[in-house]
């Protein structure tokens, strides 16, 4: 039994996801980072098990509502765990998309800027003083009444609804209608008003049209419809909806992302007349500080609203302002400087929502906490990430704890302690190869970690690629870029680098298959795969479709009559009825919010007993879908249609990923590898351009290597690969780079360097060329300090 002051964490008996029976102790009060491959291991030993253990405890003692489902939850596969603090974790999942939700309101730091303008703002003579609740444009109170806090109203127009006015009612003249039997019945009730609705469109009197399209009438008919002469024709009573009112009522209500999608085809956004797109009442805006609304404030990049708010005369001014300034320096020392206050977060990147929340507890005032944290680096310059350094090491000095799930060498290099866990992905992983101060790890052979961390692996040397031809962007004026023009070379890789808001993915993204020299473009992004859990590696890849046909075949499935859908667990059918193949179901927690447990009919296995009962060489269709991406290419080998996009998945380093993975489940990262992989299966016809956005965010450098020799084979077969990239080594092996900045935000946007990279490595004036050149002095001499 250790003593209540024992200074560790120990870890007994971890066999969460694929951790083999781990026993580890981790010292608090240091940053220790956990590393390893993608898929070693790491994540299921410092979330699933760590941090998921302390959310159990936490549970356990708020309410006996939440204990009494501790059971259906589930606790983390381990023995045991002493010396654990409560956890905070900081993982980089995606917000909910909201319009609402902005940097400020994720900081609060537009409570504060509200409080400043409530408290000691420049009045009109004679306002009243309003409370603080009425500069917030999601409160009743503060938004404008004209389009609800939203700044933006949706409006349509008659070219929009009526796209081809030369055709008549009857012909679908009004595009905007619905189809089938709706859309008949809007046409029948319109003719029972009296409208023709066999004439031309642009024949009809003006009057009529602008009532059709625009009216918020609703008027009842009696309804007789004209059918074939062999059905029934009963009148009814039907209700007469506009054209806009049917679009607006569709975007505003409809849950069918495909009906909303179409509705907004005809719908154009522009600024609220009412607020000008601040978002706010009148009575607000009529409010300054230091000469300012806080419309225009919160407009400003953060490290200007720093400045703008200057040193007040009152004293009362003086405090708030001192507050607010100093909320804002977190922020900014994270290399966030360049957001807005009313930026919003669907805008923002996973690394970057992180970052804020980091920035946020930074001025929490907790302590004795242990803070467990997924790749703060993620999307981050070199420049920045030694200000990431310094701000783990503040919230350790605050008396925490600071957990760190990383991949970024130098963020292990400033750690205090380090657990790589490994040697492999998946089955081949799962052991903790050491556990102690980052240079003990050198005497660790079979560690990958070891072998990038202490400068053992000699990049594979490569003559620069001569371009085949140059393709032209611009003059690109977008965000922050200024008539900028950009020439990409073809036939080689390009990385276009700069620091966090430099301008690079608003840059990349101006380029399309319009061009002249682009031919096909790829464009591989982070966005997920699919928003649902039935969305998963199998289905987005054709696997799935490749596996259910196999299962279809066998003599077990035929003498049942079972055939392909049967095999499908978003169909009934074979599906597990209780949970409607989704493997679990939502357990709703009173003011907690809602977790997930395995569905207690199919314990997680998504289809029903029956289905169940039909195996392909002695495996069933639940039992497929769990094995590993590797597992399963050994399992498929003499099966071309699933080998194919099983060894792709493999080139692109995702082994580990088991092929029933959610997508819910998946990082930025690890849903581009596999829209890479996906379009890698496919067979290339003449030239493509691949664009991606920080393909190597989440990659272990062991990983890292795989992937580029995947991309330079594009290269050399023919193709153009564009990436936007931080990972230095990665710009090392390129072409050419193109290096944007020189910082982000308003001081940046523009192309600081541009050349082979050798070249920009001397540019001067390019936050990048000092970075670059460690990186290439360390590929020359692979024991040089810079590795050190």
């Amino acid at each position: 039994m250790h003593s209540p002051h024992d200074p560790f964490v120990r870890v007994r008996g971890a066999r969460e996801h694929n951790l083999r029976n781990v026993d580890v102790d981790i010292p608090r009060d240091v940053v220790a980072v956990f590393t390893g491959v993608s898929g070693s291991g790491k994540s299921s030993l410092a979330f699933g098990t760590v941090y998921a253990e302390a959310q159990r405890r936490y549970f356990e003692s708020v309410a006996p509502y939440a204990r009494r489902l501790i059971h259906q939850v589930g606790a983390p596969k381990v023995d045991g765990i002493t010396g654990l603090p409560p956890a905070v974790s900081l993982e980089q999942r995606r917000s909910a998309p909201t319009s609402r939700s902005s940097v400020g309101t994720v900081t609060n730091l537009s409570n504060s800027l509200r409080m400043l303008f409530s408290r000691a703002g420049d009045y009109p003579p004679g306002a009243e003083r309003l409370d603080s609740d009425a500069f917030s444009p999601n409160t009743a109170a503060g938004a404008c009444p004209e389009c609800h806090g939203l700044g933006r109203i949706h409006t349509t127009t008659e070219e929009l609804l009526v796209p081809d006015p030369s055709l008549s009612i009857r012909e679908g003249a009004i595009a905007a209608w619905p189809g089938a039997w709706q859309g008949k019945n809007l046409r029948d009730i319109l003719a029972a008003l009296g409208h023709d609705v066999d004439r031309p469109w642009r024949e009809l009197p003006a009057a009529a049209r602008e009532w059709i399209l625009f009216t918020d009438e609703q008027p009842v008919v009696t309804v007789h419809p004209v059918r074939d002469a062999d059905r029934i024709q009963r009148p009814y009573q039907g209700t007469y909806m506009s054209a806009r009112r049917w679009v607006m009522k569709t975007f505003a209500e409809s849950k069918s992302a495909t009906l909303r999608a179409k509705a907004e085809r005809f719908l154009t956004s522009a600024p609220c007349p009412a607020c000008g797109g601040s978002r706010l009442r009148p009575q607000a805006l009529a409010v300054t500080v230091a000469g300012r609304t806080i419309a225009e404030l919160a407009a400003l990049p953060l490290t200007e609203l720093a400045r703008a708010l200057g040193s007040p005369a009152s004293e009362t001014a003086r405090v708030l302002t001192a507050d607010l300034v100093s909320r804002i320096a977190p922020v900014v020392e994270l290399g966030l400087g360049y957001l807005s206050l009313d930026r919003a977060t669907p805008t923002l990147s996973a690394g970057e929502l992180q970052r804020l929340r980091l920035a946020t507890q930074l001025r929490s005032g907790l302590f004795g906490v242990v803070y467990v944290l997924d790749e703060p680096s993620a999307g981050l310059h070199p420049a920045d990430t030694e200000a990431l350094l310094t701000v783990l090491e503040r919230l350790k000095a605050a008396g925490n704890s600071v957990f760190v799930v990383e991949h970024h060498l130098d963020v292990m290099r400033g750690a205090d302690w380090l657990v790589d866990v490994g040697p492999g992905a998946g089955e081949h992983g799962g052991r903790v190869l050491h556990s102690g101060p980052v240079a003990d790890l050198a005497e660790v052979p079979e560690s990958a970690t070891a072998r990038h961390l202490f400068g053992r692996v000699p990049a594979p040397a490569r003559d620069v690629r001569a371009p085949r031809g140059r393709l032209t962007v611009g003059p690109v004026t977008r965000h922050n870029l200024r008539a900028v023009t950009a020439e990409f070379p073809l036939g080689v890789l390009t990385a276009v680098t700069g620091v966090s808001g430099s301008g690079k993915s608003t840059l990349i993204g101006e380029i399309s298959e319009d061009l002249p020299g682009v031919g096909r473009l790829v464009a591989v992004d982070q966005k997920p795969i699919g928003r649902t859990p039935r969305s998963n590696l199998a289905t987005y890849t054709g696997l799935f479709d490749v596996v259910r046909r196999l299962f279809a075949a066998t003599d077990e499935a035929r003498s049942r009559g079972f055939g392909v859908g049967r095999f499908s667990f978003n169909v009934p059918g074979g599906r597990c009825e209780t949970c409607q193949g989704e493997g679990f179901v939502s357990v709703e927690l009173l003011f907690l919010p809602s977790t997930y447990a395995p569905c207690p009919e199919c314990g997680g296995a998504r289809y029903n007993a029956e289905t169940l009962e039909v195996t392909y060489r002695g495996r069933t269709v639940a039992e497929v879908l769990d094995l590993t991406v590797e597992a399963a290419a050994e399992f498929f080998a003499d099966t071309p249609a699933a080998a194919r996009p099983l060894g792709t998945l493999l080139d692109v380093g995702l082994g580990y990923l088991r092929l029933g993975q959610p997508a819910t489940e998946l990082s930025g990262g690890e849903a581009q590898r596999i829209k890479l992989a996906a379009e890698l299966q496919r067979g290339r016809r003449g030239h493509t351009l691949y664009l991606l956005d920080e393909p190597t965010t989440g990659l272990h450098p062991a990983d890292v290597e795989v992937l580029m020799r995947r991309l330079h084979g594009l290269v050399d077969a023919g193709h153009t690969v564009i990436v936007v990239e931080h990972d230095m080594d990665v710009v090392a092996g390129a072409d050419w780079v193109l290096d944007l900045g020189p910082g982000g935000g308003d001081a940046g946007g523009r192309i600081v360097a541009a050349g082979v990279p050798a070249e920009v490595a001397r540019a001067e004036g390019s936050v990048t060329a000092p970075y670059l050149r460690r990186a290439m002095n360390s590929r020359a001499c692979p024991n040089s300090p810079g590795r050190q």
